[in-house]
């Protein structure tokens, strides 16, 4: 069977059509689409006869299928490809007895390699034909039209069957030993490639990586290892899967399988070295400028770590080169790699030396990255590091360092990176190997104790312990001078010098003796006895040794061996001797102490790496609470999920984390609320307990806990999560239960565990106002009975409980129920009543808060709630006349209490008027809140319920359809516009109105009779000297001011007198606040003052500040006041001593930025307040202020307008000072193209002070950072021709500044040096006690009010304020304004804003 030619494979199909040269095979003739079935039939036909052979004669009508493969139908091309399998199949299940068959032709040989090639040809040709329309038809199947999607779909679907057995196929074939075939010699590259590039092409299928094609690639990966082992395909390999990864990002993760698996289960480790060797000699540069191949080359060093790190690890170093490449992705993917190492291999404490050292090294290349140059690598360094941590792979000695760094990121700009970091802290608490407990001070106590204890045994050591010296090295310091006096023997003695020494009796005294000289250091002597010696004992020990070759060497041999030989003598004090001269048996016991030694040393290393750990923790916690408030939700997250963590871990600190956490509650984001409910419930609702009543009692204890101390807004914030857990029931019944006998006290408690029972029934109320309302007699009988006296705050918590019952203001939609109210005559208004009576003449500082709750609950729930108030009233007045009685009756007594007011004649304790003017204000301001809530909301109830029972009548009635139409028609246009409900709403309003200004202050109500003992008491402040009467009638005054706009007018002057004079603190921080609930009641009122209000924020006292700037923050967020230029006095708070007051200044900017262009449009204003030489502030707090105001200043337009605004102020800008200022504030806009041609075009608005260094600096910074943004070269050149400019500016100010100096008198614009006035304002005063855990919440949207910002800001006129002067002592008693200092403007207000926002 003897073939003239050979099958040359082609490198591309079209070679096969042209002549190749003599004996090469060449295709005839390619047939016609339409020919080609009958002629596969020839060939199968031929298959059948002949075998895998037939293919010699029946090539080319399979070539032509593929030349047409396009145009065949998909029968045919089916049909091809299972011809071909079979037809290979026969031939691979013949060849191993062809190959085997020593006798087999040249003939033979030569047409089983062509038919092999030929078939090969075929089969892998029909392969990459149906794989490359696999991946086309995979690609157009978004196409929604064509008839061939059809055919497409079952083409692809039988190929992707038959693809795994094709190539398992290809697989068997290449098992075998197909040399042969070439005569023994190496197979042609062309043939390997041949099979192999099938796979590379199948790998380059978009969806190959999808859990379906799992077979498939495990097949590829064994065709391939074949070709690998058998074949020599190592090179080729190489070059091509480097090549495929950088094209084929996809690819990555594939080929990190297949070589793992090569390396493990055939042995193939040397490809590892080789592809990471390729891809560790790619250009650094070159990578950077390829994003794709980065990827690829990336995930394939990541995914390869992971799945064979010691075989990563060998290889490391080829790859180190690109930790200092461009290319952040690498980094990242290198760093990656070493964490798996260091995770996988060189964890654990049985390392080698050697294994160590790269251990630390890779530790320390990580470490180096925490603050890479990108914030990427930075945050993948930092999760790396929590894996590390997690799998405990993290050495001890570089815990204290990698905790350092990571608590430095925590301030990184990068939001990525710093959540990042509080994930690592959190692992690092998780898996800390110190203690389970982390407070600094627990830790402090041992760690102080054992470290003392250390001391003392290591000063105990040194006084036991003799310096370690062995008698060898003591003998060879010695030997010179022994030498030198062993040397004099046989040198003529001097007479002086002859010492007469006699040898002992026996050798062993002869030997002492001579050792005790050696001691003495009396070499000379030793020497002369030992030679005597060596005479005397000849045959005995020591002086028996072996005969040196002279009489100098035996000498020095037997002092030798007794000095090093001997044992310390009596006379030993001298030369102390080591502790390896005793026996073993005494030496057992001084080792001991050495091992005990190196014991306290561990474990005071331990306590002290556990203690730094635990500082590090605290200090980060301080800088995490802070971001809770950050914009970034996943931050705030991380943030919370941190200190649950903490919290779990004893940090003392993490409760105030816990509590600052409280008020997001409130956020609008749902995850952060969530995230807290979900911190909340981890660390309160699942207490450790083996009972239920364990659990409950472990629950309420430490809820009980976070109550100690807390103010009203942590337990507002409280209320509403545990009201959201009762909601959802997931607080059990044996926890109210619990809460229940503790209030009773049938469980033993004590009496603030007892207060917190009642809050907490309270609160857990508000989700199920029947947990009170079934036990409304207990809480009545227990907690408001007579013992109530005993404890006021138990009983104004009972009250705060019950109001529970009231607390549903706003009516579900379409339900018009009558509100819940109890009788007059109820048990629980009796008691009140009783309680509050008889507490009034007993002096008590908790009094006046229980009678506030006790007021606010008796009109939220009584029928009838002013005639109880009103008997209230009388019987305390009544009580306090007798008291006054007593006084008269006792007037001849010579000594008067101090605690007393006198009034001439009379004289009443000051607590008992406090009480009474107290009373008196609350019942008012109650009163006005029952008119104007309850009482207008029961009208309009009752209004609806007679409208629609009047509709339903008029339905009922009109049968007939033929009414006039004309009456409904216009009714239904008035119910449509909504005129009917809302001129009723408005009558209704009137009537309250007309109640409050008439009814409530005239001679027949009660509370006209107190009025002028409360303006008595605000008049004259000298003769009401108590600081706590004066803060409780100046807030009496503020409340009965609310009752009516006539009474409020003729005495805000006295209103704002006192806030401006009055001396005690506790008094204007009242007044303020009654300030402004009377500017949100009567705002034409109060506006004339509003400059008055704005003066507090200056006020020497931080709590007054702090006060006076939440007020204003509320009204000028509801516009409730004026935003003019004086918001800059809110602006000053920014940079205030007190951090609280600080946080409210950048709350309310935070806010007012939410608000339109508010912040914009007061920018220039506050500007030019701040900066005024008469009112400004230091320059270095106005640098301070403006970065934070410039930070809200973000939209381009804006940013434009502001530079030409601020241009613009240099011509009316009067000092050095304000240019200067001018031209910061400019440095903090970022410049945009169109920012620097306003620059350009206003530019002689300044171009005259550019003399100043301080100006011309900022402008050159301005420039330099428009130059590092980048842009157009026509705006760098704009940039570069303006910086010319300045400069020739700036040169020719100098030069005309000089001549001016030399030639003229003019002077210079004043620079502003002197202190400003406000700088003096406040002093350095001790920090007060405050809430520093309530803090709002993520801003929230309010509608936009653009009144106030559209009007141009007015020229403002300087304006000095009474308080900013010393009050004389006499102003104290009079108190009164002149009536030149009455503000006269009244800009009116309209009131319908005030009435919607309330």
């Amino acid at each position: 069977m003897a073939a003239t030619w050979e099958f040359h494979l082609p490198l591309a199909p079209a070679d096969l059509l042209r002549d190749g040269g003599p004996g090469r095979y060449v295709v005839q003739e390619v047939l016609p689409a339409r020919e080609l079935p009958p002629a596969l039939t020839a060939f199968r036909t031929a298959f059948r006869a002949r075998g895998a052979l037939a293919v010699l004669q029946h090539f080319d009508p399979l070539y032509s299928l593929l030349h047409h493969f396009r145009a065949v139908g998909t029968a045919v091309k089916e049909d091809a490809l299972e011809l071909m399998m079979h037809v290979v199949s026969h031939h691979s299940n013949e060849l191993p007895a062809i190959l085997g068959d020593s006798g087999l032709s040249h003939a033979d040989r030569t047409a089983h390699l062509n038919a092999l090639k030929m078939n090969c040809y075929l089969l892998t040709g029909l392969m990459d034909a149906f794989e490359m329309e696999t991946c086309k038809s995979g690609l157009l199947e978004v196409d929604p039209g064509g008839k061939n999607k059809n055919r497409t779909k079952i083409s692809g679907t039988l190929w992707e069957e038959e693809r795994e057995p094709l190539l398992r196929l290809l697989t068997q074939l290449l098992q075998l030993d197909l040399r042969q075939l070439w005569g023994g010699l190496v197979v042609e590259e062309e043939f390997v490639s041949l099979m192999t590039g099938s796979c590379y092409r199948i790998l380059e299928n978009p969806s190959i990586g999808l859990q379906k094609y799992r077979a498939t690639r495990e097949a590829v990966t064994h065709l391939l290892a074949a070709a690998l082992i058998h074949y020599d395909h190592m090179f080729s390999a190489t070059l091509k899967i480097t090549q495929m990864l950088q094209h084929f990002e996809r690819v990555a993760p594939v080929f990190a399988q297949a070589v793992s698996l090569w390396a493990t289960e055939y042995g193939l480790k040397s490809l590892v070295g080789e592809l990471l060797r390729e891809i560790g000699q790619k250009c650094p540069q070159d990578l950077a400028r390829d994003a794709s191949g980065i990827k690829g080359y990336a995930t394939f060093i990541t995914e390869l770590a992971e799945q064979i790190p010691a075989l990563v690890l060998s290889n490391m170093s080829v790859l180190l080169r690109h930790l200092d490449g461009e290319s952040y992705v690498m980094r990242n993917a290198i760093l990656a790699a070493m964490a798996e190492v260091l995770v996988q291999v060189l964890n654990g404490d049985q390392l080698e030396e050697a294994a160590r050292g790269t251990r630390d090294q890779f530790l320390n290349m990580l470490q180096a990255h925490v603050c890479d140059i990108n914030s990427f690598v930075r945050s993948r360094v930092l999760q790396l590091f929590t894996r590390i941590v997690q799998c405990k792979a993290l050495p001890l000695t570089q815990f204290q360092s990698v905790v350092s760094l990571t608590v430095g990121r925590l301030k990184d700009k990068s939001v990525v990176v710093v959540k990042n970091a509080i994930q690592l802290l959190a692992a690092f608490l998780s898996n800390n190997p110190f203690s389970c407990k982390l407070s600094c001070t627990d830790l402090a106590k041992p760690l102080k104790k054992e470290v003392q204890k250390l001391q003392e045994m290591r000063e105990h050591g040194r006084s036991t312990a003799a310096p370690v010296i062995t008698p060898e090295e003591e003998w060879d310091a010695m030997l010179p001078e022994v030498r030198a006096a062993t040397q004099q023997l046989f040198q003529p003695p001097l007479e002086a010098e002859e010492e007469v020494l006699e040898v002992e009796e026996t050798a062993d005294s002869t030997s002492e003796q001579i050792t005790g000289l050696l001691r003495k250091l009396n070499y000379k002597s030793a020497a002369r006895l030992t030679q005597k010696a060596l005479c005397r004992f000849q045959e005995k020990e020591p002086f028996c040794g072996p005969t040196e070759e002279n009489e100098e060497a035996t000498i020095l041999g037997v002092l030798k061996r007794l000095y090093t030989g001997s044992c310390p003598g009596e006379n030993s004090e001298d030369s102390p001797r080591p502790d390896s001269c005793l026996k073993p048996e005494e030496a057992v016991p001084e080792e001991q102490p050495q091992t005990e030694l190196v014991k306290q040393e561990m474990l005071v290393q331990y306590l002290q790496d556990a203690y730094n750990f635990s500082v590090k923790i605290t200090e980060a916690l301080s800088l995490i609470s802070k971001m809770m408030y950050e914009n970034c939700v996943s931050v705030v997250q991380e943030a919370i999920e941190f200190f649950v963590t903490v919290s779990q871990f004893g940090v003392p600190q993490a409760l105030l984390g816990v509590r600052r956490m409280l008020p997001l509650i409130w956020s609008k984001e749902p995850g952060i609320k969530e995230a807290v409910l979900n911190a909340y419930r981890r660390l309160y609702l699942s207490p450790s307990g083996d009972s239920e009543r364990a659990r409950a009692q472990g629950l309420v204890n430490s809820l009980s806990l976070i109550m100690v101390d807390a103010s009203l807004g942590t337990i507002q914030c409280l209320e509403e999560i545990i009201s959201e857990f009762v909601q959802k029931d997931e607080i059990k019944p044996a926890v109210i239960q619990l809460l229940w006998e503790r209030f009773t006290e049938k469980s033993q408690c004590s009496s603030l565990e007892r207060r917190a029972a009642v809050m907490l029934l309270g609160m857990m109320a508000r989700g199920k106002p029947e947990i009170i309302g079934s036990n409304l007699d207990v809480l009545v009988t227990v907690g408001l009975s007579e013992k109530a006296c005993e404890d006021y705050r138990l009983a104004q918590e009972v009250c705060n409980a019950i109001s529970k019952l009231a607390s549903n203001p706003k009516p579900a939609a379409g339900k018009n129920n009558a509100p819940f109210r109890l009788p007059q005559n109820h048990m629980l208004f009796g008691c009140l009543s009783e309680t509050v009576s008889k507490g009034f003449a007993q002096p008590s500082g908790h009094w006046i808060p229980f009678m506030e709750a006790a007021v606010t609950l008796i009109y939220e729930l009584a029928e009838g709630a002013e005639e109880i108030c009103a008997h209230i009233l009388q019987v305390c007045s009544q009580q306090a006349l007798e008291k006054l009685q007593e006084a008269d009756g006792q007037e001849a007594d010579p000594g008067v209490s101090p605690s007393r007011v006198s009034d001439g004649a009379s004289s009443l304790p000051t607590f008992l008027l406090m009480h009474l003017v107290s009373l008196v204000g609350q019942v008012a301001l109650q009163q006005v809140a029952y008119l104007e809530v309850s009482v207008s909301a029961e009208l309009r109830r009752r209004r609806i319920l007679r409208e629609e029972e009047k509709t339903r009548k008029r339905s009922d009635s009109s049968t007939k359809k033929q009414r006039p139409q004309s009456s409904g028609n216009e009714t239904t246009m008035e119910e449509e516009l909504g005129l009917v409900g809302a001129s009723a709403d408005d009558t209704e309003a009137e009537l309250i109105r007309s109640i409050c200004e008439t009814e409530l202050l005239d001679g027949k109500h009660l509370l006209s009779a107190f009025v002028p003992l409360v303006l008595k008491i605000c008049n004259n402040p000298g003769l009401y000297s108590d600081s706590a009467l004066s803060a409780a009638a100046a807030l009496t005054l503020g409340k009965v001011c609310m009752i009516s706009s006539e009474f409020c007018d003729s005495h805000l002057r006295l209103l704002f007198t006192m806030m401006e004079k009055s001396t005690l603190p506790g008094v204007r921080s009242n007044l303020i606040i009654a300030a402004g609930d009377l500017a949100i009641r009567f705002p034409n009122l109060v506006e004339p003052w509003t400059s008055h209000l704005y003066a507090r924020l200056r006020d020497p006292c931080p709590s007054v500040r702090q006060t006076a700037g939440l007020v204003m923050t509320h009204l000028i967020l509801k516009d409730m006041v004026k935003v003019k230029g004086q918001v800059s006095e809110m602006a000053t708070l920014l940079i205030d001593p007190e951090e609280a007051i600080m946080g409210v200044a950048q709350n309310f900017f935070s806010e007012l930025s939410n608000k339109g262009n508010a912040i914009y449009n007061l920018l220039p204003d506050i500007i030019s307040r701040l900066s005024d030489p008469n009112h400004g502030i230091e320059e270095e707090s106005f640098h301070t202020i403006m970065r934070h105001l410039f930070s809200y200043i973000t939209k381009d337009k804006q940013t434009e307008s502001l530079v030409e605004k601020l241009c613009q102020r240099f011509r009316t800008a009067r000092t050095e000072r304000q240019y200067r200022d001018l031209s910061h504030c400019l440095t903090l806009l970022p410049l945009s193209e169109r920012g620097l041609h306003k620059l350009q075009d206003n530019f002689d608005c300044f171009a005259d002070k550019l003399q100043d260094p301080a100006v011309y600096s900022c402008f050159q910074t301005v420039l330099a950072r428009f130059r590092r943004a980048g842009g157009k070269p026509e705006t760098k050149a704009l940039a570069e021709e303006l910086e010319q400019k300045l400069s020739a500016s700036h040169n020719r100010g100098l030069d005309s500044a000089e001549t001016c100096q030399e030639g003229s008198a003019t002077p210079a614009p004043e620079p502003a040096k002197r202190k400003p006035t406000g700088s003096s304002r406040r002093q350095p005063l001790s920090t007060a006690n405050r809430d520093e855990d309530f803090v709002t919440p993520q801003p929230r949207t309010l509608r936009n009010h653009k009144r106030a910002q559209k009007r141009p800001p007015p020229k403002k006129a300087i304006i000095t304020f009474s308080s900013d002067e010393e009050n004389s002592s006499e102003d104290e008693l009079s108190a009164e304004l002149k009536e030149e200092e009455t503000p006269t403007k009244t800009t009116p207000i309209t009131r319908s804003s005030a009435r919607r926002l309330r």
